[in-house]
């Protein structure tokens, strides 16, 4: 029944700063009508979890978090370090994969995964 996720949305104090640093930072190209559109790739899955409200695995003030998969998490890091994005937390490696974190203009903790 279910075919993948339509869409992440949510509401934000300044759009084009916002659209701007995840242009830059993540290199996603929006359209005029403030999105943009991924399309999936071989080897590209999406995770749909849940989470206890008193887990720590991401902030208990921000109700979800964006996961974007990436080809290479060293190049990854080496392109945020190139643009001045702070890791909010150092490379971590477990069975699922690689990952690291860094948070967008207003503070929402995002996660980057290399499978």
């Amino acid at each position: 029944m279910i075919k993948g996720f339509g869409g992440i949305f949510w509401r934000t104090k300044n759009p084009e700063a916002v659209k701007k640093w995840y242009s830059e930072a993540l290199k996603l190209e929006f359209n005029d009508w403030n999105g943009t559109v991924i399309k999936p790739q071989v080897d590209n899955e999406t995770a749909f979890s849940f989470f206890k409200e008193d887990d720590e695995y991401f902030p208990a003030d921000q109700q979800a978090m964006l996961n974007f998969q990436v080809e290479s998490i060293d190049e990854t890091i080496a392109h945020l370090g190139r643009i001045g994005v702070p890791l909010a937390k150092e490379k971590e490696s477990s069975e699922f994969g690689q990952f690291i974190w860094i948070k967008d203009p207003e503070g929402r903790l995002i996660e980057l995964w290399e499978k």
